[in-house]
């Protein structure tokens, strides 16, 4: 357009005044889109295409009108946006084309347009305005087509690149029909997968018989949801697996992703046959545990009691010296014995063989009968050992034996990391059906890293000679016996301040319905151990 404004001002010098301001209207877009082209953005653009088209408005009003050697030059928002590219300018461009022929129209209708130029110059100004804008629609044109050709070579640049990833794929991606059939195939056919025989036989070709069922369930479920899948044998092979994992596409078709599933096939039974292998192992170092327990706890009972006879010095008093010993064979057979009956219970926790004899009982008995127990051992550490029950009955349907046990561990355990002149304490509450079994302790306390171990066999805490008192198996035990009542084991512990561990079960029987109210003076029975000083 600027060309075309320098041109027209030397092909008419004698045009009136109104051409040459058309002229000069004619240079302003062409300054306006180079100080926007430093901010490119499309509120530029569309800037550059507005005063594009408002130039051409005043040049062909000021030249005529419609009728006018410059209403031509209207077309220019157009022959720019197809020089700017995209579909969005290109729509803005051709919409102030139009607008501006309309205006231009209206403003001839209404009168307000300047007379045509004469008619000398209105020849030379319509053969440059028609030939500069038909120059500008031919780069345009150029412009854009050069354009939508390298748009073309990106993509097919693209799609070659993407076609070769395609092909070079470790799996064999393919689109089937309805009826599984392959219409195209994509990438590397698993072992013994012949490409060929999908596209002529089908999925169909891959399976048994007895899977052809589950093939058209797999493809109908993927055509209603969207997607399925199926783990089947090869046919023909005893040896080989596949994966088939389906989507629908668009088009009702679908796309299907085949893989050799043999090699996942074969770690999950190796790693199937090493569970069975290590259940085994364990089931059978159980029962061997068990058997050798209860054979060791025949000749260690004779031990205990001719031990035992000896220090009660029924047949007669012995030398100071032998009944020191006798002593010493005697609390070192009762060690033994307790080792064993741990490891005995544990193990027949381990292999299932374990029964829970349920009896209708009062709750507090195994635990007044475990402290009665344990209060010879409180003595000798200098402990006090107190206990808090209910003074009423607690009707439970129990195990006696193994609360028993499970208030002996707690308590042993407690006395075990208690110093001298320490205070354990055993409570039991009732909560609905829920009984609660705490043993609280004022020892050393548990760190955290012991404390994730503890409640597994074998694990224990503490120091060396601690840990050289027992096998490790006494919470471990607690946990069992809780857990096959139904119930939980949970420990609280902080370093220097002690512990504490509760046992809740789900074992009490429900309450009548008309309670007898307790007395005015009832409470907790409490039953303290004051260690011999």
């Amino acid at each position: 357009m600027v060309v075309a404004a320098i041109a027209l001002g030397f092909a008419a010098p004698g045009a009136p005044w109104t051409t040459w301001c058309a002229i000069l209207f004619g240079l302003a877009p062409p300054a306006a889109a180079a100080w926007l082209s430093r901010r490119d953005s499309p509120r530029g653009r569309l800037l550059v295409l507005a005063s594009w088209a408002a130039a051409a408005v005043l040049s062909a009003g000021l030249t005529g009108g419609v009728a006018g050697p410059l209403a031509v030059w209207c077309v220019a928002p157009l022959a720019v946006a197809a020089v700017l590219g995209g579909g969005r300018p290109l729509a803005a461009g051709a919409s102030l084309s139009l607008g501006a022929f309309a205006l231009v129209g209206l403003a001839q209708a209404i009168g307000w347009t300047a007379p045509a130029p004469p008619r000398a110059a209105s020849f030379d100004l319509g053969l440059l305005g028609v030939a500069t804008t038909c120059v500008g629609l031919a780069a345009a044109m150029v412009m854009l087509r050069r354009r939508l050709n390298q748009r073309n070579d990106a993509h097919g640049a693209v799609n070659a690149d993407l076609h070769a990833l395609l092909l070079r794929q470790p799996h064999l991606i393919l689109v089937v029909d309805r009826s599984g059939r392959a219409s195209a195939a994509y990438g590397t056919p698993p072992p013994g997968v012949s490409a060929d025989l999908l596209f002529d036989k089908g999925l169909s070709a891959l399976m048994s018989d007895d899977r052809q069922d589950d093939l058209a369930w797999t493809l109908g479920a993927t055509r209603q949801d969207g997607e399925g899948a199926l783990h089947f044998q090869l046919v023909g092979r005893d040896d080989a697996w596949m994966n088939l994992d389906l989507r629908r596409l668009d088009d009702n078709r679908l796309i299907a992703t085949l893989s050799d599933a043999t090699p996942g096939r074969l770690r999950e039974a190796a790693l199937e046959a090493a569970r069975a292998h290590a259940d085994a192992l364990n089931i059978g170092k159980s029962r061997f545990l068990a058997n050798m327990s209860h054979e060791l706890r025949t000749p260690l009972n004779a031990i205990m009691g001719f031990s035992d006879i000896m220090r009660q010095k029924i047949f007669g008093s012995l030398p100071g010296r032998y009944a020191e010993y006798a002593d010493l064979i005697h609390d070192a057979g009762s060690h033994l014995l307790d080792l064993i009956n741990d490891v005995l219970d544990m193990s027949k926790i381990e292999a299932a063989r374990y029964e829970l004899r349920l009896e209708r009982l009062d709750a507090r008995e195994p635990v007044q009968a475990a402290l009665r127990l344990m209060r010879l051992q409180a003595d000798d550490v200098g402990v006090q050992l107190r206990g808090v029950l209910p003074s009423q009955s607690l009707e439970a349907d129990a195990d006696s034996r193994a609360l028993k046990q499970i208030a002996l561990n707690l308590i042993s355990n407690a006395l075990k990391f208690t110093p001298r002149g320490g205070l354990v304490t055993v409570t039991m509450r009732a909560s609905g059906d829920v009984l609660d079994l705490s043993v609280a302790d004022t020892g050393v306390g548990i760190s955290k890293t012991d404390m994730e171990r503890l409640g597994r066999p074998y694990e224990q805490a503490g120091d060396a000679t601690q840990q050289a008192q027992g096998t490790g198996l006494g919470l471990s035990l607690v946990r069992a016996f809780a857990e096959l009542h139904g119930g939980e084991m949970s420990i609280e512990s902080r370093l220097g301040e002690g512990t504490a561990v509760t046992v809740r079960l789900p074992v009490l029987a429900p309450e009548p319905e008309a309670a007898q109210p307790e007395p005015a003076s009832g409470g907790a029975q409490v039953i303290a151990f004051n260690p011999q000083r």
